[in-house]
């Protein structure tokens, strides 16, 4: 027997630790690992014991990048557990902040993890010298999600607005002013983006993993909703924890997740292939424009989506300006009260559940919070063994490099999921 190893001791361009473990065995892909090895952090055992008021300021800590996802599915769950709901102007506010985080993330990745990948380049600074434009444009973008994030925030990065209930300041109609003139220059550029990356050359292949996203009837979902699967299930975020089983695995700090004992994908293909006929008229016409379907199974056609949800909520963004009257206060009265709650949102990876246990005096008690990276760990590794294995002629540093790609697709956040650390304890 011929065996064949290889590994990446550190993937670049993305988020967070982790490796690459590959075997091939007699021509054939024996093993292929994500090898998450990231310490966990155990955000979980430190909300043990905190009022109710600090999981969404807590949480946003897990990810500078989408800080945003993490407090919206913490307040979604307290907010239950608590049986009260955001009303019209506050929901508003809450899916407008919402939206500087898909367009700031989405443009990172985009432009300085992904873009490389299919034009040669090492990284998005050696991009930079023929694509200046292109890269240029893209920071333009994140800076534009970043002050809508500000702007309703505090602060782009772990937002200090943001409270359950809603918010502890809300702005006038004349202070959103100025970022609705800022966000139409910003849709044509997300326009410019979709073009762009649409002429990108896309290996053909398509994945088979089952899908899950929100679902909120009317609008294309983000910041709340109930959960859809391909397979055809539909639950309330109540219901999540019936469906979707997490384990341990011995390669990784982070759990791998399974539906209805099925690996499946979450993140923008799940998004965009079980809701595309919600998306906005710009969206839906750069959709168009860039060949998408109603449905994209194709893991590198994924900068595509994501460009084209960067559209969608730039044109959010700007109907929910439009529309926006400030609310008489700026939440609404929250009693806690002893229950457990279960919250839902759709981060730029995909689909972030939270559910919280308080007791009578408002503490949590315990707290369990599943991101979407480790949700598709188990995707990601059906991906290598399936595109690898038709790659073994490559040799060792043009294989890895095309397996750093596959990983990239799915625009990992390791630090996310990092969740586990098995500790074993030597007396002596």
């Amino acid at each position: 027997m011929t065996t064949r190893r290889l590994a990446v001791n550190a993937i670049a361009r993305v988020e967070g630790e982790g490796a690459l473990r590959l075997v091939v065995e007699d021509g054939r892909i024996h093993t292929a690992e994500l090898n998450i090895y990231e310490p966990p952090r155990f955000f979980e055992a430190l909300l043990r014991g905190r009022d109710w008021t600090e999981p969404p300021d807590i949480t946003s800590r897990i990810c500078g990048i989408c800080p945003v996802a993490y407090q919206t599915s913490a307040c979604n769950a307290l907010e239950a557990a608590c049986g009260v709901e955001l009303d019209g102007p506050l929901a508003a506010l809450r899916r407008l902040v919402y939206c500087g985080e898909w367009i700031s993330s989405h443009a990172l990745h985009i432009h300085l993890l992904h873009a490389p990948d299919f034009l040669g380049y090492p990284d998005g600074i050696a991009m930079a010298a023929g694509n200046r434009g292109a890269l240029e444009r893209g920071l333009a973008l994140k800076k534009t999600g970043n002050a809508l994030m500000e702007l309703l925030g505090g602060r782009a990065i772990h937002p200090v607005n943001v409270r359950v209930g809603g918010f502890y300041s809300v702005p006038s109609r004349a202070e959103l002013a100025p970022m609705r003139e800022r966000l139409l220059g910003a849709l044509e550029q997300a326009r410019e983006v979709v073009r762009w990356v649409s002429g990108f050359d896309f290996p053909d292949f398509e994945t088979g993993h089952d899908l899950l996203s929100a679902r909120e009837p009317g609008w294309y979902p983000i910041e709340r909703g109930s959960v859809v699967a391909s397979t055809g299930a539909a639950f309330p975020a109540a219901e999540f924890p019936d469906h979707v089983v997490e384990r341990q695995v011995p390669h990784s700090t982070a759990l791998h997740a399974s539906l209805d004992g099925r690996r499946y994908l979450t993140g923008p293909l799940a998004r965009y292939s079980l809701n595309s006929a919600l998306l906005g008229p710009a969206a839906r016409e750069a959709a168009a424009e860039a060949g998408l379907g109603p449905e994209c199974r194709n893991p590198f056609r994924s900068i595509v989506v994501r460009a084209v949800e960067v559209v969608y909520a730039v044109e959010e963004a700007l109907r929910l300006i439009e529309g926006y009257e400030r609310p008489d206060r700026p939440c609404v009265d929250v009693v806690p009260r002893a229950g457990t709650g279960h919250g839902v949102s759709e981060a730029p990876r995909g689909l972030l559940y939270h559910r919280y246990t308080l007791d009578e005096a408002g503490l949590v008690t315990a707290a369990t919070i599943v991101p979407p990276t480790s949700q598709n760990q188990a995707a990601i590794e059906d991906d290598l063994c399936r595109l690898a294995g038709t790659r073994l002629g490559l040799g060792d540093d043009a294989l890895a490099l095309f397996c750093e790609r596959i990983i990239r697709n799915h625009d990992p956040c390791i630090s996310c999921a990092t969740h586990f650390l098995d500790l074993t304890v030597v007396r002596r």
